[in-house]
């Protein structure tokens, strides 16, 4: 075994399966939106090369910034949504009973699909005979707003069911996280006089810190890259209050059939992302990650 890993071309045959997988379903994908950005293209005719106007017009278009705002305004309220993921995990791994039953009611929507979540919802936020508006016209709400109709409100009613959706995956990983910590070290502070509050935030959170640093960048990157189930729901609207940046570039592709334009948002959608995961990865590295 220790001849094979020793064998350069042996390590490189093993690689390259991977490497050519990651090839063909990511960088030459990345490469190809690049370079159709470049183009004026219907997606079938012949493409005419117009150098950088897409890019151009793309950040001096207010229907891209306004999708932009929306797709951070997602990732603020997916951020803070963690407080709450972490604070259920901390009760789940105190060893409260029904904490096994617990977990795996958290998980259940993970195991549906986005189509199948927004349906859901669209069940439950419907003006006339949806269960939300049937509860506040019970509660004496004459006029229960329409959740999906009003620009004010839809895109907050949208986030509800997004964070629903991911939040068994959050609470798993930082679940998972808690219980890898030393019952030792618990117990010596429980006999040291720690109430659990001083336990959690003295003890726990300091040692599953780099856990959630990365569950802030999956959220924030996902966040920016959203897209299934608020086209399902809403299709961006209404009047493009709810567009994120992802809804906006499929609309641009494939509704109105401006290959080149959409091509050129969804690059900068890539863009925009990556220096934001840099900037989140300066911001929350350590002083000994920052040195390396």
């Amino acid at each position: 075994m220790n001849k094979v890993m020793s064998n350069k071309l042996m390590i490189a045959l093993y690689v390259l399966p991977a490497l050519l997988l990651i090839a063909i379903l990511i960088f030459i994908p990345l490469i190809l939106t690049g370079y159709y950005g470049l183009m004026d293209w219907n997606g079938i005719g012949n493409m005419e090369f117009i150098g950088l106007e897409n890019y151009i017009n793309g950040l001096q278009d207010p229907k891209f910034w306004e999708s932009a705002y929306h797709s951070f305004l997602l990732a603020l309220f997916s951020t803070l949504s963690l407080v709450i993921y972490l604070a259920i995990s901390l009760i789940l791994a105190s060893k409260i009973k029904g904490a096994d039953f617990l977990r795996k009611i958290y998980l259940i929507p993970m195991l549906l699909s986005s189509v199948a979540i927004a349906q859901l919802w669209i069940k439950v936020y419907n003006p006339n005979n949806g269960i939300l508006n049937s509860i506040l016209m019970k509660l004496g709400v004459e006029s229960p707003p329409a959740w999906l109709a009003e620009p004010s409100i839809v895109l907050y009613a949208i986030f509800i069911p997004i964070l629903w959706q991911y939040a068994g995956f959050y609470i798993l990983i930082y679940y998972a996280a808690l219980k890898n910590i030393p019952e030792s070290l618990i117990e010596a502070a429980k006999i040291d006089g720690a109430t659990p509050l001083q336990i959690a935030y003295k003890i726990k959170l300091p040692l599953i810190m780099g856990v959630i640093k990365v569950t802030i960048v999956l959220a924030i990157v996902g966040s920016l890259k959203y897209f299934d189930l608020i086209y399902v729901m809403t299709g961006g609207g209404p009047n493009g209050a709810s567009e994120v940046m992802a809804s906006y570039m499929y609309k641009l592709a494939f509704s109105t059939n401006d290959f080149g334009y959409g091509s050129a948002i969804g690059f900068l959608l890539l863009v925009i992302t990556l220096i934001v995961t840099v900037i989140i990865r300066k911001l929350t590295a350590s002083d000994d990650e920052l040195q390396y």
